[in-house]
């Protein structure tokens, strides 16, 4: 299959405006920016065809093109990165029969989680899109009840069924499971990419928002709430901290995880 990434990113986040241009410091000091690190991470993917960074905003458009990324300038109405997506495609004229949507707040994010995503697009063609699910460890699990306790929106969590087809996804952390629950924890990290065929792409501009999407915030919920099959793919991280940045604390967090990527 044709595969191309597209990263989509905007300036004006609500929870942290400019987002894509904070800088995040390396093991070898290097102060790079999150658009940059997430444009390196879908850079090392193999099998992809082309990478570009849709953007609406001039900044994002002109540090991205001076490190070297390909850039769509879609409309400034997209509301979510899967509209943007779609917006690009469009304006972008690009034909591929795969598209993946590798959101820029995902630095950390292991070129196989990428590859692994194909795999089970061209292994499954019952499916019109998925995306990444990780086995949270204790660690993690700590990390996203600390954010809920603090009134912070953290990382997003994944149910699916013994076929692997999305049930739901929530940032509360679900399922429930006390704090002494033994391992393994079933909770599942939402990784924040997406393979789309490029019918439910198209078609995903045509509905309406429902009001799972509308009080989680989450995206791929269109799809669950238009009855459009989503895979959940687990991926191994293999030793690999993955996380987001959602919030300014999490910028520490991710330094730590590339000091220890080195």
């Amino acid at each position: 299959m044709k595969t191309i990434v597209l990263i989509p990113a905007r300036y004006a986040s609500t929870r942290y405006p400019g987002k894509p241009l904070v800088g995040l410091r390396g093991a070898d000091g290097v102060v790079k920016s999150l658009i940059q690190r997430s444009w390196e991470a879908a850079m090392a993917a193999r099998g992809i065809a082309e990478v570009y960074v849709a953007t609406d905003d001039d900044r994002i458009r002109d540090a991205a093109l001076a490190f070297g990324a390909k850039v769509i300038m879609t409309s400034d109405q997209c509301e979510n990165g899967t509209m943007r997506c779609a917006d690009a495609v469009a304006r972008g004229g690009l034909d591929a029969d795969l598209i993946i949507n590798l959101q820029g707040d995902a630095p950390l994010t292991p070129p196989w989680f990428v590859e692994a995503l194909a795999d089970a697009m061209r292994d499954a063609p019952d499916f019109q899109c998925a995306t990444p699910v990780i086995r949270c460890d204790a660690h993690t699990v700590a990390h996203f009840r600390a954010d809920r306790h603090a009134g912070r929106v953290g990382g997003t969590t994944a149910v699916f069924d013994r076929s692997m087809r999305a049930l739901y996804f929530s940032k509360e952390v679900i399922p429930y499971t006390p704090e002494n629950h033994d391992m393994p924890i079933p909770v599942f990290h939402h990784v924040g990419i997406y393979a789309y065929r490029p019918s439910a792409l198209a078609a995903y501009q045509t509905w309406e928002t429902g009001p799972l999407e509308r009080n989680e915030g989450l995206e791929q919920l269109r799809f669950l709430e238009n009855g459009v099959p989503m895979a959940c793919v687990e991926v191994d991280a293999k030793g690999r901290v993955f996380w987001e940045l959602n919030n300014p604390v999490d910028v520490a967090r991710i330094e730590e995880a590339l000091t220890l990527m080195g």
